[in-house]
């Protein structure tokens, strides 16, 4: 749709524009002052401060290394986690003892808290089940083959 000179530039202004409504009262505002907007000065002293933080780059090298370190961590952990929901499987191992030990040091303090939070369901322990799912999400988000440090380390 072709507009006249004067529409064409005020509609490149308001695709600039991001629209925030409350209630009944819509305006729009620069993308950059979107987030500010909705948090109360108290809790936002400096807005700068705050969109440095939303918009901060990551460098290649730095989203690399983070690759690097993230990656292998995080496939350890799955691999513990699915250690530990078989081992929830036979309640009689004796998990102090050399091979089950390794697999159940690393996993237990966060099974100890997440448990307080999700019992037991019918005598059956999830709270492996719930790590698995959130490393498994977590390793595609961040270090998967379209995860947010692989776009970032692919910056030119």
């Amino acid at each position: 749709m072709r507009y006249p000179p004067a529409r064409r530039s005020q509609h490149a202004f308001s695709s600039a524009m991001t629209n925030c409504s409350l209630g009944l009262i819509a305006f729009q505002l620069p993308p950059s002052e979107a987030l500010a907007a909705f948090i109360p000065e108290e809790a936002n002293p400096s807005s700068h401060m705050l969109q440095s933080l939303v918009l901060m780059d990551l460098d290649p090298g730095t989203a690399k290394l983070a690759i690097s370190i993230l990656g292998p961590f995080l496939s350890a952990y799955g691999f513990l986690f699915i250690l530990r929901i078989v081992m929830s499987w036979y309640p009689k191992l004796p998990v102090g003892k050399f091979p089950y030990v390794l697999a159940y040091a690393p996993t237990e303090p966060l099974l100890f808290l997440t448990r307080k939070v999700i019992p037991p369901l019918g005598g059956v322990d999830v709270t492996p089940v719930v790590w698995f799912g959130l490393i498994s999400f977590l390793n595609e988000i961040l270090v998967g083959p379209q995860g947010l440090l692989v776009l970032l380390s692919r910056q030119v």
